[in-house]
């Protein structure tokens, strides 16, 4: 570690700053793996590492563990240790639209087993740790290489509604994890050490311990080529080694550090605005050749939809504003149309919803039919002679049978409409298919 006093206090700025842009997605991925996997007496533990917890339930407004939630396809979670062994996934074969998709500590994806990419039979999977040099056997479908030695898997599996609550769970309990060892009747090699796990608080992010955290979490994510000048930079002011502790740094050390936090604060922010003109979620979520090095438009992803799908997986797109240039869209000033013509619908290999989601929270809004999303598969909706579809977004209930079969209802205030495109074909991908306008009425 070199000595952070000799390092030039504008140098200590711009390396915090690009070191906050770069570290913001992990420890927001901290934020939900610490109480899912550490916290025993948070309501929203998993069980610890190596086991899936299912979520059959459709969500409500009271699921509130990542923003913009969606209850097309409940959740499947799991969190996996990869440092003493490998580990087992194994997935049923089901004709129902599935994804369990891995990721690193740094959201990035390590890969994806399911409908799209692995099919409908059953598979076995192997997930390694970037430090894994032994023989995995054989009877594997895949292998999925991790870069870090924690990863996540937050699977998703299609629900056509409260009554298809049995069915799904039938398949989610056919999702097995397993270690290599156990797969392979072979002894379990040495456990490894259990450290001590910093303890989440929002805070954090906006203060130096924001360093301490990220010192803590790149004890399990090694040196990648593509980040080493970062990560020799961040060595210098003494983040990585485990043992970071801003109360020893000299007072103009930490000032410059505090200073870099509120650049990369700023920056952030100036670039969530700017995506906040966007329609699609082009750029923002994927594997890390995906990725490339743009932390700052990853940065912009974890806050917008944190575990987003890539959008050849699951296209996302919404509106910021209606057709006459109200930003953001009030239910509580308006109602609204959203019109498909015949032909326009949402082009999807699998299915296409829209969810509604009240604004700034970007949770699910409490209404009176329990409808938080609409889509091809919800039932009743009327469809115009020609096959267009016309979706009524207001608040209060329409008062005519069919304008509330096609009811989304809506906060009495500002909103979002997100809409996910399931497997989206390519005329969605290339923008040759766009959204219709969010029209007052």
């Amino acid at each position: 570690m070199g000595n952070p006093a000799l390092v030039d206090p504008e140098t200590i700025r711009t390396t915090a700053a690009e070191a906050w842009i770069w570290g913001f997605a992990l420890l927001e991925n901290y934020r939900t793996l610490y109480p899912q996997a550490i916290d025993e007496a948070d309501p929203r533990h998993v069980g610890g590492f190596g086991v899936f917890r299912h979520y059959p339930q459709p969500f409500t407004p009271a699921n509130t563990d990542v923003v913009t939630p969606n209850n097309d396809t409940p959740y499947s979670w799991a969190w996996l240790d990869l440092r003493a062994e490998p580990w087992v996934v194994e997935v049923p074969a089901t004709d129902r639209y599935h994804v369990l998709p891995v990721h690193d500590l740094d959201t990035s994806y390590v890969g994806f087993i399911g409908s799209r990419t692995t099919g409908s039979e059953a598979g076995r999977y192997l997930i390694a740790g970037p430090g894994f040099t032994g023989d995995w056997g054989q009877g594997f479908d895949g292998v999925l290489r991790a870069d870090t030695d924690l990863v996540g898997i937050l699977g998703r599996t299609y629900l056509a509604g409260p009554e298809d609550v049995p069915a799904l769970q039938r398949v989610q309990e056919q999702y097995v994890l397993k270690p290599l060892s156990a797969h392979l009747g072979t002894p379990a090699p040495p456990a490894a050490h259990d450290p001590v796990w910093p303890v989440w608080r929002e805070e954090v992010l906006d203060t130096l311990e924001f360093f301490v955290f990220l010192d803590f979490l790149l004890g399990f994510f090694p040196v990648l080529p593509a980040e080493a000048d970062l990560r020799r930079r961040l060595a210098e002011l003494g983040v990585g080694a485990g043992d970071f502790e801003p109360a020893a740094l000299p007072l103009e050390v930490r000032e410059a550090m505090q200073l870099g936090i509120a650049d990369g604060r700023a920056e952030l922010e100036r670039a969530a605005a700017d995506a906040a003109a966007t329609t699609g979620s082009a750029g923002f979520f994927g594997t890390r050749a995906q990725l490339g090095g743009d932390y700052l438009k990853r940065a912009v992803g974890v806050q917008k939809g944190l575990y987003g799908l890539p959008e050849e997986e699951a296209w996302y797109g919404g509106w910021i504003v209606d057709s006459e240039g109200n930003r953001p869209p009030d239910a509580s000033q308006h109602d609204y149309v959203l019109r498909f013509p015949a032909g326009q619908l949402p082009p999807a290999r699998f299915f296409w919803s829209a969810t509604m989601y009240a604004l700034p929270e970007l949770q699910l809004v409490d209404n009176p039919l329990q409808r938080y999303s609409i889509g091809d598969r919800t039932p009743g909706l009327v469809y115009e002679r020609d096959g267009g579809l016309t979706l009524y977004v207001q608040h209060k209930r329409p008062a005519d049978a069919e304008h509330s079969a096609n009811w989304l209802p809506a906060p009495e205030g500002p909103f979002s409409v997100i809409i996910r495109v399931y497997g989206p074909d390519q005329a969605v991908l290339d923008g040759r298919w766009t959204l219709p306008a969010l029209t007052p009425r």
